[in-house]
């Protein structure tokens, strides 16, 4: 039985309001299709909420009526419950929310449905090391689940991009890889060790960027750099930061593996939204020719300890 950890749905309600993919609310169909490539279970969620990941000029992702939030992750609960054994789901929260916001998402993880938050890389052109996102990670701290960094609809830079596809598919990678290295540069990762941090998209390019990242911490060129804001190579940090298969591209995904570790290395194929045979990204991984412990580490193992999953729920997914 494998394990999906970065997988999307949607409401009726948002489908009908915004232009987005279809097969975002066809989730009897995509349980089908995962079962068929071996998948059982898959972990879901929003990373905008009660929003849409299409760009639409004036539209705010952040400044949703907290009922309408509420009836969001109300439905994503009945979804869980209604195809139980076969979908978990993450809980949206906006990480420079205010104190009631972060307090609706600690009630959310405390139920069954959900495993963890989801947040994104950055908001309103500002990363995770911003002091505002501090009351998040004393809540994810407390909490004890992992967090899920998804990129935003609109990333830092992505004003500048008229052409959507490079918003989409180079703009938000490039989130995902920027915001974890302020996370470790900050010292973040370094206050909070039992922080777990699940990254999307493979973590971006962030295992060929190890050695400029170490560098950025101590630049050897300038004579005056000074003392290194951290104890360590920053890339010692990457054993806190768990990244999933969903980089589409096999160079990527050996570089990860070879950089993080199979024991930090999740499935996930971003599907839905998008469109991949599902059997082919089961076959990257299993083309990667790993030992079977490896292989099966990835594909559900490290899901399972990760997200503390019970006997029961790995049961009825299979």
């Amino acid at each position: 039985m494998i394990i999906d950890v970065h997988g999307h749905v949607t409401a009726p309600e948002l489908l009908a309001k915004y232009p987005m993919p279809p097969s975002l609310g066809d989730i009897g169909g995509m349980i089908e299709r995962k079962l068929a490539a071996g998948v059982g279970l898959t972990v879901v969620g929003s990373p905008v909420g009660f929003g849409t990941m299409t760009r639409i000029p004036g539209l705010d992702n952040y400044a949703q009526p907290a009922a309408k939030l509420a009836a969001f992750h109300d439905w994503l609960g009945e979804t869980v419950r209604a195809h139980a054994g076969h979908l978990l789901a993450y809980a949206y929260v906006n990480p420079f929310g205010t104190e009631a916001e972060l307090a609706a998402a600690a009630e959310l993880v405390r139920r069954d449905e959900f495993v963890g938050f989801i947040v994104n890389t950055s908001v309103r052109g500002k990363f995770l090391d911003d002091p505002g996102a501090d009351g998040f990670f004393e809540l994810a701290a407390e909490a004890g689940v992992p967090v899920m960094l998804h990129p935003p609809a609109e990333p830092v830079g992505s004003g500048a991009l008229a052409h959507f596809g490079l918003v989409e598919q180079l703009g938000r990678f490039t989130d995902v890889h920027l915001s974890l290295a302020t996370l470790i540069t900050s010292g973040r990762l370094e206050r909070d060790p039992g922080l777990r941090i699940i990254a999307a998209t493979g973590g971006g390019a962030l295992a060929l960027l190890a050695g400029r990242l170490d560098l950025a911490n101590a630049p050897r060129h300038w004579k005056t750099a000074g003392t290194p804001a951290l104890p360590r190579e920053p890339s010692s940090y990457f054993s806190q930061i768990w990244v999933d298969t969903a980089s589409c591209s096999p160079h990527a995904l050996r570089a990860n593996v070879s950089v993080f570790g199979p024991g930090n290395v999740l499935f996930g194929t971003d599907t839905p939204p998008l469109p991949h045979e599902v059997g082919d990204l089961v076959r990257a991984v299993t083309d990667l020719n790993l030992s079977t412990e490896d292989t099966n580490a990835i594909l559900a193992g490290n899901a399972v300890r990760l997200l503390g999953l019970s006997e029961r729920q790995t049961r009825a997914a299979a």
